[in-house]
C-alpha cells in the first residue's frame, strides 16, 4: 500500500483533494511501474487540484504533471528495474494519474532517461517550469537572439517558469529585464541575475499598435495585455516566445509588429515536446541552469501540504519552484 493524493467531485461539482492508500493494483494498466521520489506543484497543478481551473474532467485522479522516481517494473525493453527516469507533460497529472502518487504506471513513450549526474531534486525543482524555460531559450537561439542582440524581457518572472528563465538567460549572458507584479521580489530576482526590475502594473497598460523598440526578445508565461505590450515594443527582427496564460488567453494586439518590424511569435509548449527536443534540453539544463540558482527558487514540502500550497500558487502567492517530498 501507498500514499496518492486523490481528486474527486461532490454533488456539487466541487473538487475536493484527499490523501488515500492505494496498491498497485489501483493504477492504470500501462507499461512501466515508477516509484516516484519527487514531484512538483506547477500552476496547473494548482488549478487542478483548487477545482479553480477546468484542468481534470475525469474522477478520480491523481494529479501532478511532473514527477522522477526509479522504475520498479517494466514491459517496455528501452526500461529496466533500477533506471532513474524523469517525466513531464503528455496530459499525464491531467489525462492520466499522475505524479502525486507514491507510484504510478506509466507509458515508456512519456519517460525520459534521466542524465547521468542529475539529482532527483534538482530535476523537480527544474520540472516542467525549467524544461519550458530551456525550450523558450532554445526558440530565441533558433531565432537568431544573441546576447550581443539586445536586452531580453521576461514577463511572470518570480513565477516558476519565469524565475529559470532569468537564471539560464543571465547565465548565458544577456541582459534580462524582469516584470513582475510583487515589488517585494525585487532582490530575489537581482540574486537571479535580473538586470532591471520592471512593474506589472506599467506593462500591462495596453500598448498603441508599435511602441518604441526595447526588447530583442522576451520570453512570456502570461498573455493578454503584457503580451501585447512586449510584441508593441519589440525590435525589428525581435523573437517573443510565449507559453503561458496566468493574466489571460487574449492578445489584445494588431498585426503592425509583425508587418512592420518582422517580429517572430513563438509559441512554445512543453506537453507535448519531441523526445529528441527533450533529451537537448535536460541535458542543457544540467549544464547550464547555474547551480546555486535553485536553493533560492525551490522549496521542499510533503504531499500532505500540496492543497495549501496549490491554493497559495493559484492566488499568486508561491515564489519560485515548489518540489513535493513522496516520501515525507
Amino acid at each position: 500500500m501507498f500514499n496518492a493524493l486523490v481528486l474527486n467531485q461532490d454533488e456539487n461539482k466541487k473538487t475536493t483533494a484527499t490523501i488515500e492508500q492505494l496498491s498497485t493494483s489501483d493504477l492504470p494498466d500501462e507499461d512501466v511501474l515508477v516509484k516516484v521520489d519527487y514531484s512538483s506543484l506547477n500552476y496547473k497543478d494548482g488549478l487542478a487540484v483548487t477545482g479553480k481551473g477546468k484542468i481534470i474532467r475525469n474522477f478520480p485522479m491523481v494529479p501532478g504533471i511532473d514527477m522522477v522516481g526509479t522504475v520498479e517494473e517494466s514491459a517496455d525493453s528501452r526500461y529496466s528495474p533500477g533506471d532513474k527516469v524523469v517525466l513531464t507533460g503528455w496530459g499525464v497529472g491531467e489525462n492520466y494519474w499522475g505524479g502525486f502518487s507514491q507510484y504510478a504506471k506509466l507509458k515508456a513513450d512519456w519517460l525520459v532517461p534521466l542524465p547521468e549526474g542529475m539529482d532527483p531534486i534538482r530535476t523537480m525543482q527544474i520540472g516542467t517550469a525549467g524544461l519550458t524555460a530551456m525550450l523558450c531559450v532554445m526558440s530565441l537561439e533558433e531565432g537568431g537572439v544573441t546576447p550581443e542582440s539586445g536586452p531580453i524581457v521576461v514577463s511572470g518572472a518570480a513565477g516558476g517558469v519565469g524565475s529559470v528563465a532569468v537564471s539560464i538567460l543571465s547565465g548565458l549572458g544577456y541582459s534580462v529585464h524582469a516584470i513582475t507584479g510583487r515589488p517585494e521580489t525585487e532582490g530575489y530576482l537581482k540574486a537571479l541575475g535580473a538586470a532591471e526590475i520592471l512593474s506589472r502594473d506599467e506593462m500591462s497598460v495596453p500598448p498603441r499598435p508599435l511602441e518604441k523598440q526595447k526588447w530583442a526578445g522576451a520570453v512570456d508565461t502570461v498573455g493578454d495585455n503584457i503580451l501585447a505590450r512586449i510584441l508593441a515594443e519589440a525590435d525589428y527582427n525581435g523573437v517573443v516566445t510565449a507559453c503561458g496564460l496566468a493574466a489571460g488567453f487574449k492578445l489584445p494586439s494588431t498585426v503592425m509588429p509583425f508587418i512592420l518590424r518582422n517580429v517572430r511569435l513563438q509559441g512554445v509548449d512543453s506537453v507535448m515536446c519531441p523526445y529528441a527536443k527533450r533529451q537537448i534540453a535536460w541535458q542543457r539544463l544540467m549544464t547550464q541552469l547555474p547551480e546555486g540558482a535553485l536553493g533560492d527558487i525551490a522549496q521542499l514540502i510533503a504531499l500532505a501540504e500540496v492543497p495549501e500550497y496549490a491554493e497559495k500558487i493559484t492566488n499568486g502567492q508561491v515564489q519560485g519552484r515548489v518540489v513535493i517530498d513522496l516520501n515525507a
